[in-house]
């Protein structure tokens, strides 16, 4: 049986588990899309800020769900490789960078979309929170906690609702702190412990970062 009713159930249950923590100065940073929602019940339960970490998966070209990098949008691309799958595929550096371009210009469409120009929030010296809705190759994680690290916060936490251990346990470097409610063994897939698992579009993302923005301006006036 699913340990997860949605998304937001999976957000609200992570969130308690976070607020033990007590982190100091957090800022909650989703994965687009699937992570937002989760993100939005954490800044909700901590009073905090949420942003996006523009990360996009790059598939094989015969086999798009299946990672073999990922890369981070900012001042310079992040891109983070699993070697296994690209010397399997036949793959060179050239044409990973090659696949990566045109992540590069999805993240910029989807950052104009979805923040409308608005500026990052800042992560220098507080506790960066980067939230998903789950973990399998962890690509897309791995690439998203370098590229948050070069930003200089005090302190970097992985959160998320279930992840698959051996990943988890290869990205436990990667961060300061790992929160995971759940690591199944077997790893079936992170839509196979959620009862609803549909996707999430760009406009569940607008709605939900103005809603994030919302709840935050409001407890501020408190």
């Amino acid at each position: 049986m699913p340990e997860f009713t949605d998304r937001t159930d999976a957000g609200h249950r992570l969130a308690q588990v976070l607020q033990t923590k007590k982190y100091d100065d957090p800022v909650v940073l989703a994965l687009p899309r699937g992570g937002v929602p989760v993100g939005l019940e954490v800044a909700r339960a901590l009073s905090a800020p949420m942003d996006l970490v523009m990360v996009r998966k790059i598939g094989l070209p015969d086999q798009p769900e299946l990672a073999v990098a990922a890369i981070v949008n900012g001042d310079t691309p992040q891109t983070v490789t699993n070697h296994a799958i690209a010397e399997h595929a036949g793959l060179s550096a050239q044409d990973i960078d090659r696949l990566a371009k045109s992540q590069l210009d999805e993240i910029k469409r989807r950052r104009g979309i979805y923040l409308k120009g608005r500026a990052p929030v800042p992560i220098k010296g507080r506790t960066a929170i980067i939230v998903d809705d789950g973990i399998a190759t962890g690509a897309t994680m791995r690439a998203s906690l370098l590229a948050v690290r070069r930003q200089a916060p005090a302190h970097l936490v992985l959160a998320v609702p279930v992840a698959a251990p051996d990943t988890l346990k290869r990205l436990q470097n990667d961060a300061d702190d790992v929160i995971c409610l759940s690591q199944p063994h077997p790893f079936l897939g992170v839509g196979a412990h959620y009862d609803d698992f549909r996707q999430t579009t760009d406009q569940d993302v607008m709605r939900l970062i103005e809603e994030a923005d919302r709840v935050l301006q409001s407890r501020n006036r408190d």
